[in-house]
Parts: structure tokens; C-alpha cells; sequence
């Protein structure tokens, strides 16, 4: 009779078990079909846009990545082990000087296109089916990828450090951050197309031109640097923009605009984890400085 008993619980048991794999099993396929829609709706492709110079295979952009980091994680360190740091402030002063102006055409040609802010500010949740909104979005394209190009360029930052001996400054959160907004660019520009991430991309030209400006003086040397005391208001003004991009994409959500959802969840956690990583720098560098 017991032994009865046992044989009936183990089989409720071992049903209750199967009912509960196949109710997950049925949750996780669900999530599986859910995601695989999202992403063919989400993924766009254009023949213009995708023969672009460094758009049309992956293989380009993965190459320069794979150079970077081996360059500055490996060769360039042991390249300069034996050798005196390198005088290269001449070309500081162009990449800088360069960077900043680079920058701030990108600006302009934001806010001089007609129509723009009328845009971003009536059309940032339902894009314009109209003939001068799709000339909007398409300058937009463009300029995205004049500015995944600066991402490309921002690597000479690090490539710098190296050069000058400065490996403590080739950082986790420098290169994290340089690989990151380059292949993020480029990943945007080659299949989501979204004009909505226009407006971070601006938010972060700003700060780059006034970032590279002030690298450019601090170049200058040290008659200069002495006045250069907005360094940690500088590094604020980077953790505000990512304040700013998350609050801008989480509206987005809130008033179910049309936007490439998966994409912009990806976003919202890398901007978190940028956020984090900068809070962390800022902390270090300039909070302890004070108590100290």
C-alpha cells in the first residue's frame, strides 16, 4: 500500500515536472520567435547607404579593430619599451586642431540643414513619409557617416598615449569606449537606419568639439595648461550627455514611438554601462583628489 502511495506521488511529480519544462520550453520558443521577428523587422538595407566606403562587409571594420587593439594592448608597448617617448606635438596640435574643427562642421551641418530642429522636434517619434523628409533622412544618413568616420579617427587618441609612453592611460574604459562607439556606428549605419539615434550622435559631436578643444590647447604646453582648469567640468559634461541620450530613448519608449526597439535597448545598457565606467573615472580622478 505505501509502496502504492510512493508510485503515485513519483508520478505526480515527475508530471508536474514535464508539464513545467513544457510550459518553460513553450516561454523560451515564444521569446525565440519574438526576438527573431524583431529583428527582421528591425534590420533595413540600402543599396546606396551599404556601398559606402568601409559599409558594404564587416570584414573592414573588424580589421581595423583587430589592428587597433593589437597595436595598443601588444605591439606598440613592446615597440616603445627600449625607446625614449616620442616628440610628436606638432602632430598633436593638427590631429587636435583637426578633430575640433572636424566636429564642429559635423554641428553645422546639423543646424544649418533647413528643416532639421522642425524635425527632430514634430517628426522624432513617426518619421515623414514626404518627399523633404526622406531628403532630411538621408543627409542625416550621410552625415552618420561622417561621424562613424571620427570614431574611426578618434583611435589616434590612444595611438598617441602609446607613442608617448602613457600606457597607464590606455585604460579599459578608453579603449572599451573607442571600440565600442566605433562598431556601434558602424553596426547603426549598416543595418538599423534609424534617424532617431541622430540625436545622441549630435549631443556627442558637441561634446567632442569642445572636448578636442581643449585637448588642443593643453597641447599648447604647459603656459596654457595652467588655465585649463575646466578639465573635471569637461569629463561632467560627458557623463551629462549620457544622462541626457538615456532620458531622450527612454521617451522614446514611454510614447511608443516606431523606433528599432532592440536596437535602442542596447543602447539604453551600453549608455548605463558608459555611465557607470565615467561615474567610476570621475570619482578616481577628481573626488579623492579634493579629500586628499
Amino acid at each position: 500500500m505505501i509502496n502504492r502511495k510512493i508510485s503515485v506521488l513519483m508520478l505526480t511529480i515527475m508530471s508536474n515536472v514535464t508539464d513545467t519544462q513544457s510550459y518553460l520550453n513553450g516561454i523560451v520558443n515564444e521569446f525565440k520567435l519574438y526576438i527573431l521577428n524583431a529583428i527582421e523587422e528591425e534590420i533595413k538595407y540600402d543599396d546606396e547607404i551599404d556601398s559606402w566606403p568601409l559599409m558594404n562587409k564587416p570584414w573592414y571594420i573588424l580589421t581595423i579593430l583587430l589592428m587597433y587593439l593589437v597595436f595598443v594592448l601588444d605591439i606598440g608597448p613592446k615597440f616603445m619599451a627600449n625607446r625614449k617617448p616620442m616628440n610628436i606635438k606638432s602632430i598633436m596640435l593638427i590631429y587636435n586642431a583637426t578633430q575640433t574643427i572636424y566636429n564642429a562642421w559635423l554641428v553645422c551641418w546639423f543646424i544649418f540643414l533647413p528643416g532639421t530642429f522642425d524635425y527632430v522636434w514634430n517628426h522624432s517619434c513617426y518619421s515623414d513619409p514626404g518627399p523633404y523628409g526622406r531628403y532630411l533622412i538621408n543627409q542625416l544618413y550621410k552625415a552618420m557617416w561622417y561621424y562613424f568616420i571620427s570614431k574611426i579617427a578618434d583611435f589616434s587618441d590612444t595611438i598617441f598615449f602609446v607613442l608617448r609612453k602613457k600606457q597607464s592611460q590606455v585604460t579599459f574604459l578608453h579603449v572599451y569606449h573607442h571600440v565600442n562607439m566605433a562598431f556601434s556606428s558602424w553596426f547603426h549605419l549598416r543595418f538599423i537606419k534609424s534617424e532617431q539615434i541622430a540625436v545622441g550622435g549630435i549631443i556627442n559631436t558637441i561634446v567632442h568639439t569642445i572636448m578636442y578643444s581643449y585637448y588642443f590647447l593643453s597641447a599648447l604646453g604647459p603656459q596654457v595648461k595652467k588655465y585649463l582648469f575646466w578639465k573635471k567640468y569637461l569629463t561632467g559634461l560627458q557623463i551629462f550627455q549620457f544622462v541626457m541620450i538615456i532620458f531622450y530613448v527612454f521617451g522614446l519608449f514611454i510614447f511608443d514611438c516606431k523606433f528599432p526597439k532592440l536596437f535602442m535597448m542596447y543602447v539604453i545598457i551600453d549608455l548605463i554601462v558608459f555611465l557607470h565606467l565615467f561615474m567610476i573615472f570621475y570619482k578616481k580622478t577628481y573626488v579623492k583628489k579634493i579629500k586628499t
